[in-house]
């Protein structure tokens, strides 16, 4: 994928979130319909073992695991597997999305829903769990671009946006918002390091044997 590619696919998906966001805390007094829709959904439908998965994604996907150990295990298998610069490329995008995911809750400032089953911090929109999820899984296919590693990130991303509606702690244009977040966050980082990456591990395998 180009760099241009990658840097325009990646400010259009950052302004999508941004307006999101815009748009949904202009109405803040009421959640919009599909929100409204989607919860009655969930409520409807919700079982046991899907709260219980929802919970094991809850504490995999945010908190220290989330944000610090499944990062860095990516982080240091990335550099056992020679691709150190590829390395520095997800820790700095991991970084990055952590941050502007913050940034984005202290300026939305959104309510989460009333009835969630977790405990969580300030701020509903975007999804910090689902942005996570979604970094990791376009930074895994921008490294390795094989068409299992598209199809397992999708699923884990929207495995853990399905989690966070289901304990009832964010909406599901949180969980959008999150999604776009965290892809739009790893395409533009990727536009200016992604080709330096991909440069060594060309380098690295013409220099082996066989």
């Amino acid at each position: 994928m180009r760099s241009n590619t990658l840097m325009w696919s990646g400010w259009g998906t950052l302004a999508a979130a941004l307006l999101l966001g815009a748009a949904i805390v202009s109405g803040y007094a009421e959640p919009p319909g599909l929100d409204r829709w989607w919860a009655d959904v969930v409520d409807a439908h919700v079982t046991g073992w899907m709260l219980s998965a929802a919970v094991v994604l809850d504490h995999v996907g945010g908190g220290w695991v989330g944000v610090l150990v499944i990062p860095v295990l990516v982080v240091v298998s990335l550099v056992l597997a020679g691709r150190w610069r590829g390395a520095v490329l997800a820790a700095a995008t991991f970084v990055a999305s952590a941050g502007v995911v913050q940034l984005l809750k202290q300026v939305y400032a959104r309510a989460r829903p009333d009835d969630m089953v977790v405990a969580s911090d300030f701020g509903s929109f975007p999804s910090g769990h689902t942005a996570n999820a979604a970094t990791i899984a376009v930074v895994l296919y921008l490294l390795f671009p094989r068409v299992w590693v598209a199809v397992a990130g999708i699923a884990w991303t929207v495995a853990m946006a399905l989690s966070r509606t289901l304990l009832s702690v964010h909406w599901a244009s949180d969980t959008l918002g999150g999604a776009l977040v965290g892809t739009s966050v790893a395409l533009l980082l990727a536009a200016w390091a992604l080709p330096w990456a991909r440069t060594t591990s060309a380098r690295t395998s013409s220099a082996r044997p066989g």
